[in-house]
């Protein structure tokens, strides 16, 4: 246990030096965002990046609502490398959440996939509701943090929709597309080509589907499908089976993690805290280290070990709004789901109840080795379960299949948080896409991947192939 938790320690503080890295953002971007608004569609207060070298940093003014029926406008961090004559374009690299900015990893980027950059000019913004802009609910942020799966109290719920008003409505993902479509007039070119992470798939693949004339490429790397998050996670579910084999292989435990797994949540009831563990862990440790054997004790009535760490992830999902906020996840999920009771326009009266039916009617084969109450139980869910009956926007067609453009899936086999089956279903919609998945890797291929086999297929799709 000693060797196991001293393992674990150092995992926790690398990851902590990369999130305090990812915080430190350019200072002169954050500034500007904060003076009066450009004109509407302008890159204004253009200025190298304090902390980027080769970067020019502005702001972006966009309406707050794009159908113009309410006044207002958003000013938006935008960093761009100053290598204007790059012969392929620029790539927009898209970052995840909802709620993660873009201009403060743009150091990581870099770093991460460097052989593009000397044909590609990279432009990466913070989202509306993110970075210095990000949404505040100090209450939902400080129980949530980074994670998708924490269960909020109903109180801080409610606190957050009264704080942001009746002008959440305006931070979905249509909006971010319609953002992103005027960036690229901003910048004065007719396709983009799109790299996307986590939810910045989703956002590539709408962004697609509305504007298919201005996409010249597409990555998708852990990939949420176009159809948008499942809030009952039915592919994490019964993925961890899966993940937690490989990974007990992949370490030579001599445990059945799936199984034990089964038997801990049917024992303690805590499905959802098991999972939320899981998948921040999997950013520490793809083969999940010691996570059987935690299991193997607790499903025999021992459960200090797991409860560890439990509570040491926990601490690791403990970011503030800038990093990732939890009123623009909270604003963006209910706005864009699709739930067991209807969306967003469905009266929050009647919605628990549905619910209820929805948690009796899933079966053991789509839940296990968690149970119904895990499905019903997770923290995005519950938030939208009581966040506040508004419009709901229309958007293009879920079941379109993407434009014909050359599209890259990638993903890693141990990914909990975008598991590889949803890659598979978006796979199906992409007419020129192709498929490369990582052994060994779990969420984000490009920029946490130990190995280099993820990268060097983007390298390929976006610098060698025609």
């Amino acid at each position: 246990m000693t060797n196991t938790h001293s393992r674990f320690g150092a995992l926790l503080a690398a990851l902590a030096m990369f999130a305090g890295a990812a915080a430190a953002g350019p200072a002169h971007a954050a500034s500007a965002a904060k003076g009066r608004p450009g004109p509407p569609g302008a890159l204004t207060g253009q200025a190298s990046c304090t902390g980027l070298d080769g970067f020019t940093c502005s702001t972006l003014t966009v309406p707050l609502d794009h159908s113009g029926g309410t006044a207002g406008s958003l000013s938006l961090k935008v960093a761009v490398s100053d290598n204007a004559d790059a012969p392929k374009g620029d790539l927009v690299f898209l970052t995840g959440g909802p709620g993660q900015p873009g201009v403060p990893l743009v150091n990581h980027v870099v770093t991460m996939l460097a052989p593009l950059f000397k044909q590609y000019r990279l432009v990466m913004f913070d989202q509306r509701g993110t970075g210095g802009g990000a949404l505040q609910c100090p209450e939902l942020q400080e129980q949530m943090g980074a994670s998708d799966l924490a269960m909020p109290t109903s109180q801080a719920v409610a606190d957050c929709a009264t704080a942001l008003g009746p002008n959440r409505r305006f931070y979905s993902t249509a909006d971010t597309v319609a953002d992103l479509d005027v960036l690229r007039r901003a910048l004065g070119v007719h396709r983009l080509t799109l790299d996307g992470v986590s939810y910045g798939t989703f956002v590539a693949e709408r962004y697609a589907l509305a504007h298919p004339s201005h996409v010249a490429r597409l990555v998708l790397d852990s990939v949420v499908p176009q159809q948008g998050y499942d809030p009952l996670d039915l592919a994490a579910l019964p993925a961890s089976a899966r993940v937690l084999t490989a990974g007990c292989k992949a370490t030579g435990c001599t445990t059945n993690p799936a199984a034990d797994l089964a038997e801990t949540v049917r024992r303690y009831h805590n499905g959802p805290a098991v999972l939320d563990m899981l998948t921040t862990y999997e950013f520490l440790d793809p083969d999940y280290g010691g996570i059987p054997e935690a299991l193997h004790q607790a499903a025999a009535g021992d459960p200090e070990r797991l409860q560890s760490y439990m509570d040491s992830t926990r601490q690791l999902d403990a970011v503030p709004a800038d990093q990732l906020s939890q009123g623009l996840h909270a604003s963006t999920l209910c706005a864009d789901g699709h739930f067991p009771w209807g969306t967003a326009d469905t009266p929050v009266q009647g919605r628990a109840e549905a619910l209820k039916r929805a948690r009796q009617q899933l079966t053991d084969d789509q839940t296990w080795p968690y149970d119904a109450a895990t499905a019903t139980g997770l923290g995005s869910l519950l938030a939208c379960l009581s966040w506040p009956q508004e419009e709901v926007q229309p958007s293009p067609p879920e079941h379109r299949k993407l434009p014909h453009v050359p599209v890259l899936l990638l993903g890693g086999d141990r990914d909990l948080s975008t598991p590889v089956e949803w890659l598979y279903q978006e796979a199906t919609m992409a007419p020129l896409g192709r498929v490369v998945v990582v052994p060994g890797a779990s969420h984000s291929v490009q920029t946490h991947a130990t190995s280099d086999l993820g990268r060097q297929a983007v390298y390929d799709f976006l610098l060698h192939e025609m």
